[in-house]
């Protein structure tokens, strides 16, 4: 039975509801790169699918336009799947549980995938009416942009024309962005020894965070629980013994995570004690960060009696010190531009397996040498204590251009249906439209989209009466790129 069926614009929730059936996390989107090529050969438009599920769409100029430029669409098909602990969704094989009061679209306990479900929802409901006015249309759906936009760096754009185009890819309405940060995924990993320990196993739980989006939401004030479970552990060793089992939180890189465990082997003469320096510590914490994270929790789970592998050694020692020394958070603040981070990084995956301690960093930067001299400081900090780290998924800066065609017809449209000017700002967060900007020489473009709130969160929601404004810009942008 249908969620969205009475929300307007009617084609693009109904397609949109399609997509959120279609589960299309990153590293799941074959299914939904097969929707979008059926939808194309349904209609009869030529298109081409690459072997990592990259999809572009050709579309003929509606009558009267044949002689305009191509107008590139773009967005990527891939979401981050998140969901709240108590959620029995399989995100890998099951389609989202959507909800709506009228005013706002979301899904039951996990992420929307709004972002950017939305951009191709409003591609592929453009293509699908033939009354309405537009260029040539080049729509150009990527994978896997939430892990490093490997879609945007591997697909080849050998046959696309245009040189405008129109990113669909940000979250707040009467915002026109025209540069963005570079960044990279930066894995490193500390080398564990073990031995086994026998007494008390606990696990200690840093939860109840808000999260979000490492780029967007960086700034925010919000807690990290993988660097306040090393500031724990670190604290914790100065006041009580205790041997350290694993540790363990976040789902992506490029989310704030909200929890993180410890399992640690206690004497049982301690449980009283530890239980009562987790609640002060909750207590300092609640007081830090206020209103940025008030619900944060500390809280111990006895587990029983039993001998366990516990982290030997030198290997503890160097865990505990890499996770009190790492940076994270906003490093630089721009110079040119009031508000805008220009620098940060993320620890968003703590992991721990028979081999070491996995950490997992979303740097970000609109500089490069802030970026490279930031994952030069991880890497050091990693060999000081045994470990490595490698560099993946590395992206460049979309620098900011000065004459933009196309930045006057969308301010000039937005103007006349607004009654006011758009902002026009820059963001820390990363988009494709650097890489794709890399591969297709003077290409003019600018990123927009309609109210998304809490993106990467369980909390995130659409806005429907922004999607209705934001679908009238672009059919309005369409018609005035003659």
């Amino acid at each position: 039975m249908s969620v969205l069926n009475k929300l307007q614009p009617e084609g693009v929730f109904a397609i949109f509801e399609q997509l959120c059936a279609i589960p299309h996390g990153s590293r799941n989107t074959k299914a939904i790169s097969d929707f979008c090529v059926k939808f194309a050969e349904q209609r009869g438009l030529r298109y081409i699918q690459d072997e990592n599920n990259n999809v572009i769409i050709f579309a003929p100029a509606s009558a009267g336009m044949e002689h305009a430029q191509p107008v590139i669409l773009q967005g990527h098909l891939d979401m981050v799947c998140e969901k709240t602990p108590d959620c029995d969704l399989d995100m890998e094989k099951q389609g989202l549980r959507l909800q709506t009061d009228g005013e706002w679209v979301w899904a039951d306990q996990t992420t929307l995938g709004g972002d950017d479900g939305i951009a191709v929802a409003y591609a592929l409901a453009i293509l699908d009416d033939a009354s309405i006015q537009h260029p040539p249309l080049e729509v150009i759906l990527t994978v896997d942009e939430e892990i490093g936009m490997l879609g945007a760096a591997s697909i080849d754009l050998g046959q696309i024309g245009g040189r405008r185009l129109l990113n669909i890819d940000s979250e707040e309405e009467g915002v026109l962005l025209t540069s963005c940060a570079g960044g990279a995924t930066v894995s490193c990993s500390i080398p564990m020894m073990w031995s086994v320990k026998k007494g008390l196993r606990v696990t200690v739980k840093i939860h109840g965070l808000r999260g979000g989006h490492s780029g967007t939401e960086i700034d925010k004030g919000r807690a990290n629980a993988n660097v306040l479970l090393g500031r724990f552990l670190n604290e914790l060793d100065k006041e009580y013994p205790y041997a350290l089992c694993t540790v363990d939180g976040g789902l992506k890189d490029n989310a704030i995570p909200r929890e993180s465990t410890a399992d640690m082997i206690i004497s049982p003469d301690y449980l009283e004690e530890l239980c009562a320096y987790a609640a002060k510590t909750q207590n300092a914490w609640r007081e830090e960060f206020g209103e940025n994270d008030p619900e944060i929790a500390v809280s111990v789970q006895e587990i029983g009696i039993d001998s366990h592998e516990v982290m030997f050694g030198d290997c503890r020692r160097n865990t505990l010190a890499v996770m009190s020394q790492l940076p994270n958070g906003v490093q630089a603040m721009s110079q040119e531009i009031e508000g805008l981070v220009q620098t940060s990084l993320n620890l968003g995956i703590l992991k721990t397996d028979f081999r070491g301690v996995h950490m997992t960093f979303s740097v970000r930067s609109s500089i490069n040498a802030e970026k490279d001299a930031l994952m030069e400081q991880l890497a050091d900090l990693m060999a000081r204590y045994g470990g490595g780290a490698e560099i993946n998924g590395e992206y460049p800066a979309w620098e900011y251009r000065k004459e933009s065609k196309l930045r006057r017809i969308m301010t000039q449209v937005y103007t006349e249906q607004y009654g006011e000017a758009p902002k026009i700002q820059a963001i820390h967060a990363g988009l494709e439209c650097g890489l794709l900007a890399g591969k297709l020489p003077d290409l003019d473009a600018i990123s927009f989209g309609p109210d998304i709130e809490e993106i990467h969160t369980t909390r995130e929601r659409l806005s429907i009466p922004s999607v209705q404004r934001t679908w009238n810009f672009i059919l309005g942008v369409l018609k005035a790129c003659k």
